[in-house]
């Protein structure tokens, strides 16, 4: 017998066709002898909803009433999804993230776990029952209600399975699994039978929605299993777990991209110690995150300082730029924010030389410009102009081979 934790997004339970046959799902689970722990989210565009009544109501809400309101949402769908399983002979008991006593801090909107209280649910399953929980929330030491932030039902689900050493935890959701690329861009795209959590970390902070990055690092840090699998249509679905050694590793699992890319260049700086400093900390003193840097040093002892920021901080960043300029003596500040960046992810290019040269040889043959170059590990990014996103990603996807099953 395994302990499985099935965790349910807001399309999957979005009416009561939809959680009616989760429901099912469930009892196949319960039929093959498994102990079932189920985390749902709440409806699909109830969260959204109860947002939209409180901006009626105030135009900068406290966001501790914020995390009480939007709490329900999850409430509705595990009430009934209990109603469910019990209408068909299936035990099952439903509790809030405050009943089962997901303690988080107090960070209202976007706190994090710090542990769970197990017992209720141990109880339950030793009972015999489906135990169906509410995504998204907690309760802080002092009694406070608050939620995990968007997708945070991802998280619940696998800090339960942590904390009950589960055998897999089952991420259920509209897509069949993780894929080499998005099928939109790429229709040959390949789903993933594995993927390691190193490489879905890249994959997610890189662009790719399927998972919440912070339930990957859950997951990782506490050796949960992953599966991504569909609610509409049966299948394996992919298993994200810590790297296996196998005859034929691919070297490139993925291909993931951002869209939401821009780039500040100050030209002319003086070139001397601290620079970096001096142009970078006013901007992480505003919180804005920085992605990408290169430094060019120039002949004339200046510096010209390139870094990529997401496109909704360009405006803010161009304007502290433009006053770190003054302050330095810069030559010049100017800024893009039609670029892209498109990633190469995959634990394989640790052991195999010339990835780099394929990536660059494949979009010199597209007659596409790199702009900008990262690389880590297991990643090589590239920016490129934002008109080549498409021809880039199939480019790429087609050079690799990603479309063609990897050896088993």
């Amino acid at each position: 017998m395994a302990l499985i934790v099935q965790k349910y997004g807001g399309t999957s339970v979005g009416d009561v066709e939809r959680i009616e046959n989760v429901a099912k799902k469930v009892i196949t689970a319960r039929d093959a002898g498994d102990d079932v722990i189920v985390v749902v989210s709440a409806m699909s565009g109830e969260t959204n909803r109860l947002i939209g009544l409180a901006a009626q109501i105030s135009e900068h809400p406290d966001p501790r009433e914020m995390d009480v309101l939007v709490s329900t949402g999850e409430q509705v769908t595990i009430a009934l999804l209990s109603m469910a399983l019990n209408k068909r002979g299936y035990p099952a008991r439903s509790y809030t993230g405050t009943q089962v006593h997901i303690r988080t801090d107090s960070a209202f909107t976007k706190a994090r776990i710090m542990d769970i209280d197990e017992a209720k649910v141990r109880a339950d399953l030793d009972a015999g029952r489906v135990v169906v929980v509410a995504g998204f929330q907690g309760v802080d030491e002092v009694g406070n209600i608050t939620t995990l932030g968007r997708g945070g039902s991802d998280t619940t689900a696998v800090a339960l399975a942590a904390a009950l050493k589960a055998d897999e935890c089952q991420i259920y959701t509209d897509v069949d699994g993780v894929y080499t690329t998005d099928p939109r861009v790429v229709p040959s795209a390949r789903r993933l039978e594995r993927i390691t959590f190193e490489e879905m970390l890249e994959m997610a902070s890189l662009g790719s929605k399927v998972l919440q990055i912070r339930s990957v690092e859950f997951a990782g840090k506490y050796n949960v299993p992953l599966r991504v699998l569909s609610s509409f249509k049966d299948g394996p679905g992919t298993l994200i777990s810590y790297e296996e050694q196998t005859m034929e590793q691919p070297v490139i699992s993925g291909i993931a991209f951002n869209r939401d890319e821009a780039k500040l260049t100050i030209q002319g700086v003086p070139d001397q110690p601290g620079v970096a400093f001096n142009i970078l900390g006013p901007v992480s003193a505003a919180n804005i995150e920085v992605d990408m840097i290169i430094q060019n040093v120039g002949a004339d002892g200046t510096t010209d300082f390139t870094f990529t920021v997401h496109r909704n901080d360009y405006p803010k960043a161009l304007k502290i730029l433009e006053q770190v300029s003054r302050e330095l003596g810069a030559r010049e500040v100017n800024g893009d924010t039609s670029i892209v960046k498109i990633s190469l992810v995959g634990v394989g290019m640790r052991s195999h030389a010339g990835v780099a040269s394929k990536m660059f040889e494949a979009l010199s043959k597209e007659g596409i410009n790199i702009r900008m170059i990262s690389t880590s590990e297991i990643k090589i990014s590239v920016v490129v102009d934002e008109k080549y996103l498409e021809l880039g990603v199939r480019a790429l996807h087609s050079a690799f081979d990603l479309e063609q099953k990897a050896t088993e």
